[in-house]
């Protein structure tokens, strides 16, 4: 046995026991940090060669393990803007320098532009709803932007689609005179009235008057083809006329040259379904609009007339507030009630997440060991869902990491009582001498 290597086998042995000492420390100091993952420090041997009755003492080496994967408590705070990922995934944030990194710490508030940003100093990533519905990067960060809650002043949207459905009395008369795309007065008593609320460019609420008429029946009902045919006549509600007891005749100005804004017939079959697209096209010239409603939900059965409209559009109005869904979808809310999706969050994960890189800021970054990241919505393809106005805690368990303390000091301890030993052997060897 050498006792030089029993010496330097402990002085390995401290310098194994002073690395977990050191990852304690970072965990006791870490222990209130949101989002924060505990790391741990696992031991494996080193071996020397021995020959028969001379014994070589090898040493210990560290390696430091990350519970990334592990989850934390979720705390719930006053404020919406704190984030909370329930489950798999990581939010996308963005480094001061530029760079896109993974952090579970979504302790995030406005800073001066409005962007979110956490303590750490990194803005929230997201998809923009500036061109439509977003659709994810399933494998990298393009097409990500910061996430700015500034949304000041007021918004209009211009209607340009719609939907109107309902059911049309099966039993209505059939009239071939005095149909409303006539524009005359009086009009059948068979004709049913529906209205339904639009938008200009400007914010203005448009109100559409629809008519509907039935102007052809077969009986008995053929096998195929159409059955019955409706007309639908559209006019603008402020062109209805102010006297006499009906709104017609409707009064048009230049370039209208007619008050009809829209008109379209729909065919039913003999089991009341409709036959064909069932398209209307609004066009007001007026506001300079166009609306393409679909009407094809609309059925002919022996029951009540009824009849539902939802066209898109926003009146003018400013900006309430600022939610953010379990979807990842941050909503501005505004003061007359409606709500416009402004950004989509993504989640990323990678396959092991244990084998990050750890980054100052608590962040992380993908590398060969952890693999590719992949990202995705959150509710989808196995990632969690985010919790507004919470925080995930640290995930440090304070009365083990007292207890690794100790059981460090007591190890560093002994390590350094053989290391005295040895040194102490070596006295007695250079004292022989003299």
């Amino acid at each position: 046995m050498s006792i030089f290597g029993s010496m330097k086998t402990a002085v390995s042995g401290m310098n194994a026991q002073a690395n977990r000492l050191s990852t304690v420390a970072d965990n006791i100091a870490n222990a209130n940090t949101t989002g924060y993952k505990a790391v741990s420090s696992a031991f494996s041997s080193l071996v020397l060669p021995s020959t028969s009755g001379n014994y070589n003492s090898g040493g210990v080496q560290t390696s430091v393990r990350q519970s990334v994967s592990e989850q934390g408590d979720i705390s719930y705070t006053t404020s919406s803007y704190d984030l909370a990922i329930s489950g798999d995934g990581f939010f996308i944030v963005q480094s001061p320098d530029g760079v896109p990194v993974l952090t579970r710490a979504g302790d995030f508030t406005k800073d001066d532009e409005g962007n979110l940003v956490n303590s750490a100093g990194f803005k929230l990533m997201g998809y923009s709803y500036d061109a439509g519905a977003p659709a994810v990067v399933v494998n990298g960060f393009s097409g990500l932007v910061p996430v700015n809650v500034n949304q000041s002043g007021l918004t209009a949207i211009a209607s340009t689609t719609g939907t109107f459905s309902g059911n049309l009395n099966s039993n209505a008369n059939v009239t071939t005179t005095g149909l409303p795309s006539s524009n005359t007065a009086p009009i059948t008593s068979d004709t049913k009235q529906m209205s339904m609320v639009g938008y200009d460019k400007l914010g203005n609420t448009v109100q559409y008057d629809f008519y509907f008429t039935k102007t052809s029946a077969t009986t008995p009902p053929p096998a195929t083809g159409a059955a019955s045919t409706w007309e639908v006549a559209v006019f603008r509600h402020d062109d209805a006329a102010t006297g006499g007891t009906s709104s017609f005749p409707y009064s048009f100005a230049a370039p209208a040259t007619s008050a009809v804004v829209g008109s379209t017939t729909l065919s039913f079959d003999a089991n009341g379904k409709m036959v064909g697209a069932g398209a209307l096209a609004i066009t007001d010239t007026v506001t300079g609009g166009s609306i393409a409603m679909d009407l094809s939900g609309f059925t002919q059965l022996a029951s009540d007339f009824a009849g539902s409209g939802t066209p898109n559009g926003q009146a003018a109005s400013p900006v309430k507030d600022v939610t953010i869904d379990k979807d990842g979808t941050v909503y501005a809310k505004y003061s007359d009630g409606t709500s416009k999706p402004i950004y989509r969050i993504p989640l990323a994960t990678v396959a092991s997440p244990d084998n990050m890189t750890l980054m100052s800021g608590n962040v992380y970054s993908a590398n060969g060991q952890s693999g590719v990241t992949v990202t995705g919505f959150p509710q989808t393809n196995g990632f969690g869902t985010i919790q507004a106005g919470a925080l995930e805690s640290s995930n440090v368990d304070l009365a083990g990491e007292l207890t690794e303390m100790i059981e460090s000091q007591r190890s560093y301890t002994a390590n350094s009582k053989v290391f005295q030993t040895g040194s102490d052997i070596m006295d007695v060897l250079v004292n022989l001498k003299r």
